[in-house]
């Protein structure tokens, strides 16, 4: 199993946002994470990330526990993420926004960078000519020297995804990839995925989208007030009764659940 999520609690003093916890995928797949708005969905992927950690219990990554670890060791090890909000410097090219994105670069350290500046070279070709391929699968290349900032919503989150694979990741975590994008958008990212999925790269998403959730997930988790509500294909827990009471119960749209 790639990604296992065991028993874990999140207390935020009196308040309880996760109980109990246990959730897991295997590699090559994609996994979904719905449920209400306040069902603990945001919280437990911070916990996955490392920008929290939790009250109690363990998750575990390529078999090495990570609940203790940072943020940037997560993401060295292999599991990156991307935000409901695109981080991308705005004021930096397209091109320079994938840049960052390449892992353990030998000119990032003055010294190393010094002693091999043949090695610093390859790297610094060997990643323009990476993320040249990666603009041009997701039609950005013709944008590569414009800031990120000019970019629409939809393109914003293309950007944030390929900038994730300049760093050759195990799992990529999408906190809400299709939020706020237009339906031809859409269409682009869901088919960006589930190409890069037949390429072995594997996805645990948060999506409000079911459209999306049933086209896109091999398997999916529902969140209700912190709890695990139902887990299975996609068709089976969006087909339970609870699982449209729990949206309807916290306001949400029919359609929706």
């Amino acid at each position: 199993m790639l990604l296992s999520v065991e028993n874990v609690h999140k207390r935020f003093g009196g308040l309880v946002a996760l109980q109990d916890v246990t959730v897991g995928m295997d590699e090559g797949r994609i996994f979904g994470l719905i449920g209400p708005n306040g069902s603990g969905k945001t919280t437990l992927v911070n916990i996955i990330s490392g920008f929290l950690r939790p009250t109690s219990g363990r998750i575990v990554f390529d078999g090495r526990e990570i609940q203790a670890e940072p943020p940037h060791r997560i993401a060295r090890a292999g599991l990156c993420r991307t935000f409901q909000i695109t981080l991308n410097p705005a004021r930096m090219t397209v091109m320079e926004n994938m840049l960052l994105g390449a892992k353990q670069q030998t000119g990032e350290q003055v010294l190393r960078g010094a002693l091999h500046p043949m090695a610093v070279r390859r790297e610094e070709a060997a990643n323009l000519q990476r993320a040249w391929e990666l603009l041009e699968m997701v039609n950005l290349h013709h944008h590569a020297d414009e800031f990120a900032g000019s970019l629409s919503g939809g393109q914003k989150k293309l950007l944030a995804l390929v900038q994730i694979l300049m760093a050759e990741p195990r799992l990529i975590l999408l906190d809400e990839p299709v939020a706020g994008v237009n339906p031809r958008l859409i269409d682009d990212i869901v088919d960006v995925i589930f190409r890069l999925r037949e390429a072995g790269h594997s996805f645990f998403i948060i999506e409000h989208n079911m459209g999306v959730v049933r086209r896109l997930c091999d398997r999916i988790c529902v969140l209700d007030m912190g709890q695990v509500l139902a887990e299975g294909a996609p068709d089976d827990v969006l087909a339970r009764e609870e699982v449209l009471q729990a949206y309807l119960a916290a306001g949400g749209d029919v359609e929706d659940a």
